[in-house]
């Protein structure tokens, strides 16, 4: 028996996370601020190179191990499924627009820094639901993980939570799990 590489665009996507973490937390400290996390609302600035990489580059920025595990656990597990349906390509593709558009949204409406995968998670959390997806039917299942993961966090984001940034973590959940449908609406309705 011998290990295979079975999901390259999953499994280059976390260790190049590991990576950044690994460095951040030893060698480089200001790695992850610096090129890892894009800036909340009033601290973009166009002239910056580092601004508009950091608008692609903040999903492989973690603040700490527990925060990388728990968005890799779900995108080693949801992953290497869907880049066996959709193609390791596309799926880069959805990831690279999952990050822009969660990076601008955050640049123009949240004051604060933004940093991790959790959008891509949800991304991928609900175009896994569209898995057996047929023309003409919305499936139950993308129903409920929509009513549950996006419900959730729908109703944390409007809950009590003063702790600074609080609140950014449940909008890149939301945005996230947003292009996952559409990705999955639109991809699976050409392929039935």
């Amino acid at each position: 028996m011998r290990i295979r590489y079975n999901a390259p665009a999953v499994l280059t996507f976390t260790f190049i996370s590991v990576a950044v973490l690994i460095l951040s937390q030893t060698a480089m400290r200001s790695l992850t601020a610096q090129w890892f996390m894009v800036s909340g609302k009033g601290g973009f600035s166009p002239a910056s190179l580092r601004c508009w990489v950091t608008l692609f580059t903040h999903v492989l920025g973690h603040v700490n191990w527990p925060h990388l595990v728990s968005n890799f656990s779900f995108i080693l597990l949801i992953g290497p499924i869907l880049e066996e349906t959709y193609g390791s390509a596309p799926l880069l593709i959805m990831i690279a627009i999952t990050a822009l558009v969660t990076g601008i949204l955050n640049v123009l409406f949240i004051p604060y820094g933004l940093l991790g995968a959790s959008g891509v998670v949800f991304m991928m959390i609900l175009l896994a639901s569209f898995t057996n997806f047929k023309k003409g039917e919305i499936p139950l299942t993308f129903i409920l993980v929509l009513i549950l993961y996006l419900g959730r966090e729908l109703l944390n984001s409007f809950g009590n939570n003063s702790e600074q940034g609080g609140n950014i973590s449940q909008f890149a959940h939301v945005v996230g799990g947003f292009i996952g449908s559409l990705f999955g609406f639109f991809s699976n309705s050409r392929q039935a």
